[in-house]
């Protein structure tokens, strides 16, 4: 494997079509303001480098990042990309990563609007991001550890399992497909709703207005506070462990809870049972 030292690349393509090449210390970054470093290239190792021109692999097999920072104007850094590992790096550009197969992120800082779109097989541990759209339309996702902030997060994923995440966001999880999200909390507005099979487990969640017009939603043994509007044309089944505020409409299944502040039924096709097991 080629090594490279302590070098300054800004010319567009300045590393295209490179196999089996190690950088070290390097800056993309320049006047000549290149684009697509690396692209259409694979076996490339990056560590501790300056990320701050855009598009640096596009088209890339078997790339390892690590000790590196991309900077905000390294715009769409990782696409059509395959076989990727990433560690202790910033991500800081907008749209770093999509329609990427097989990607392990670790420890990573991520700061990048409409992350992740359409990915397929990503594997997140201990990571932390602030995003909007995260994850669009991204299937076979397993993470854990991951701190999030943001909004319209994970909307039509398929195949995800989340375990000991924190998200504060609003309209996660809408049309999602046989989703699994345990010993998490979960903050946000008008939560899940069009999913189907989305189980939550040993969760905390609060906001207004979760889990409307789902399909096969479980909760088990969840605390649902702050939240009103609950299960509103809903199939579920449900032991929450809280007192909730309101519970609207649930189309079919049962609720399991301890107390609710309002129980609305003013639709004749609201049919779940409502079973109060604190009383």
């Amino acid at each position: 494997m080629e090594i490279i030292e302590d070098k300054t690349f800004d010319a567009e393509r300045a590393l295209y079509g490179s196999r089996g090449v190690t950088v070290r210390r390097c800056r993309f970054d320049g006047p000549a303001d290149g684009e697509s470093a690396f692209k259409e290239s694979a076996d490339i190792v990056a560590e501790d480098c300056f990320f701050n021109l855009r598009y640096p692999f596009w088209h890339d097999r078997n790339v390892a990042v690590r000790r590196s920072d991309m900077t905000e104007n390294c715009r769409a850094a990782l696409w059509y990309s395959e076989d990727i590992t990433i560690e202790d790096t910033k991500m800081h550009g907008i749209k770093a990563l999509r329609e990427c197969r097989n990607v392990r992120l670790e420890r990573c800082d991520i700061i990048s609007p409409e992350f992740g779109w359409s990915t397929d097989g990503a594997v997140l541990r201990d990571c932390s991001a602030e995003s909007e759209y995260f994850f669009l339309r991204a299937e076979n996702l397993d993470m854990r550890g991951l701190r999030f902030r943001g909004k319209y997060s994970f909307q039509y994923i398929k195949n995800a399992v989340f375990e000991n995440c924190s998200f504060d966001t609003k309209d996660a999880f809408w049309h999602c497909r046989n989703v699994t999200v345990r010993n998490c909390d979960v903050r946000g507005e008008y939560l899940a709703w069009y999913s189907d099979g989305l189980t939550l487990e040993n969760c905390r969640i609060s906001g207004t207005q979760p889990f409307c017009y789902c399909r096969n939603l479980k909760l088990i043994n969840c605390e649902l506070t702050d939240s009103d509007l609950c299960f509103e044309k809903s199939e579920v089944d449900a032991t929450v462990t809280t007192p909730v505020i309101s519970i609207k409409n649930p189309r079919a299944g049962v609720i399991r809870v301890p107390d609710v502040g309002e129980i609305i039924r003013n639709d004749p096709a609201a049919r779940a049972r409502i079973v109060l097991t604190g009383k």
